[in-house]
């Protein structure tokens, strides 16, 4: 299963290089966010303007198999285009942890579910905390599930 339509990269060349050895190597190589270490997942979203295929490597939140999303943005103070994406179409995502991408439908979430999945995002990858003291937004997480 794959969302169809036209693929277009990223424009930023080191999320090109990684989405694609990650892909080709099925998830043995590129499987890390640059020299941290620390895991990532490919997500596979249509563009909310363009239709065109997107693709990204978002750190690895996982929990019972169930994956939070973190529309960081590295602290800006704007959402990153990815999270408009999944707005538009909760049901337009592919995941990848590991060989195969599966179909996940995605919801953003609020209060207590948000706070539980925000101390595991947290946990996972610590800079999170500093990117929500950097900004006045509250840094939306979603939370991706895998469809039938």
């Amino acid at each position: 299963m794959s969302l169809d339509g036209e693929y277009e990269p990223s424009p930023a060349q080191w999320v090109r290089d990684q989405v694609a050895e990650y892909e080709a190597s099925g998830g043995q190589r590129a499987n890390t966010l640059r020299d941290t270490g620390l895991p990532v997942v490919i997500v596979t979203t249509r563009g909310n303007k363009t239709g065109k295929i997107r693709k990204m490597a978002l750190m690895r939140v996982e929990h019972d198999g169930e994956y939070a999303l973190v529309a960081s943005k590295g602290g800006a103070p704007d959402h990153p285009v990815w999270y408009y994406n999944l707005k538009a179409d909760p049901t337009a995502v592919m995941l990848q942890d590991g060989p195969e991408p599966f179909a996940a439908e995605v919801r953003e979430l609020d209060g207590d579910e948000r706070a539980l999945w925000w101390d595991r995002a947290v946990a996972a990858y610590p800079p999170y905390a500093e990117y929500q003291a950097k900004t006045a937004r509250t840094i939306p997480v979603l939370l991706a599930t895998r469809r039938g």
